[in-house]
């Protein structure tokens, strides 16, 4: 894998909004896959500290997400 492809997996699995599913589906690796390669690349306390910010988190599944798939906007970006 291409450094540029793990830097882009490693923004992908950080944002909040961007579900596991989609890193799946663009690089074929499922969560287990997107976890061993985190820990493979990032240091230990960032590692953990990433794992202790996704546990739990809704919105780093589809079947889990309360909202439709659209990007968020915020009330004070919207144009009229």
């Amino acid at each position: 894998m291409e450094e540029a492809d793990i830097g882009r997996i490693i923004e992908m699995a950080w944002e909040d909004r961007t579900p596991f599913e989609a890193i799946q589906t663009q690089y074929a690796l499922n969560e287990a896959a997107v976890i061993k390669l985190m820990r493979d690349q990032m240091q230990p306390s960032s590692f953990r500290m990433w794992r202790k910010r996704m546990a739990g988190r809704t919105t780093k599944h589809l079947g889990k997400r309360g909202f439709g798939v659209g990007r968020f906007v915020c009330p004070s970006q919207r144009t009229r």
